[in-house]
């Protein structure tokens, strides 16, 4: 069941061996990743040794963690985050908020959104305002809980069924990615309570030669077929920045990049 999570222990020992066992290592693999002994790693699991936030460092690292989730483990063994304790500085915050402005500019007239790792919206260009409003959005601030709660959106997409699975699924993997994110575990169950998601998911899923999922949306009288770019930040040691998401949305045929010219150039 899609909806069934399991919920990593928030103590560090289970933290870090929940970690070790997702990366499918034996505490003798795991020490030689991270320069650690054998014996060192054993009692950091069972408790009989506290860790140093160098020993978090080294075993986040070979461990390969996202951000938020170093950030969660520095707390369950009783130390800041790093992200708080460092945060950013003025000219980073100002270097990255200009190049998603450039990127969400420069993408028109196509549509180009800025989200967190949840889908929920930060900035969109003008063309992604204007379609979503032509496509009968709400208005949500969650962009996954916009497009698969039903309404006039979702009833525009044409393969919403395979759309449908291909955005869950992007969430389940974002859920795994970071299980201790709780606002991701409960945005997923709440998006599988909607009308029509459980039993989708449940039903078999068809067959699909595909190279990329597009989606087809049905405007005025215009079909229109379109595929998604996702880009991050890389390397980002930062929960803030590791947050991050630039989504852009492309045509997928010569059709739809004409109906974007035709409408939304000035």
């Amino acid at each position: 069941m899609h909806h069934n999570l399991n919920i990593s222990d928030p103590a560090f020992p289970g933290f870090l061996k929940s970690w070790r066992q997702r990366r499918r290592l034996s505490q003798l693999e795991l020490s030689l990743q991270s320069g650690m002994s054998q014996r060192h790693i054993s009692f950091l699991e069972t408790g009989r040794s506290n860790p140093s936030r160098f020993a978090i460092a080294q075993l986040a690292e070979a461990l390969e963690m996202p951000a938020a989730e170093v950030d969660a483990m520095l707390l369950s063994a009783g130390f800041a985050a790093r992200s708080s304790r460092h945060g950013w500085d003025g000219d980073t915050q100002k270097a990255v908020d200009a190049s998603i402005d450039h990127v969400l500019r420069g993408h028109a007239p196509f549509p180009a959104v800025s989200i967190d790792r949840i889908w929920n919206l930060v900035k969109a260009n003008d063309p992604a305002k204007k379609f979503f409003s032509m496509a009968g959005a709400r208005g949500d601030p969650n962009l996954l809980r916009e497009i698969l709660s039903p309404g006039q959106l979702r009833n525009r997409i044409s393969n919403w069924e395979d759309t449908s699975r291909a955005l869950i699924r992007m969430l389940e993997l974002e859920v795994a990615r970071r299980p201790h994110d709780k606002e991701a575990q409960a945005l997923l169950i709440e998006l599988v309570g909607l009308e029509g998601i459980a039993g989708l998911l449940e039903g078999p899923r068809p067959a699909t030669n595909a190279p990329v999922l597009t989606i087809r949306f049905k405007i005025e009288n215009a079909e229109l077929e379109m595929f998604s770019l996702i880009a991050t930040i890389g390397m980002s040691a930062d929960a803030a920045l590791d947050d991050l998401r630039l989504e852009t949305l492309l045509p997928a045929n010569d059709e739809t990049r004409a109906w974007f010219h035709a409408n939304f150039l000035s």
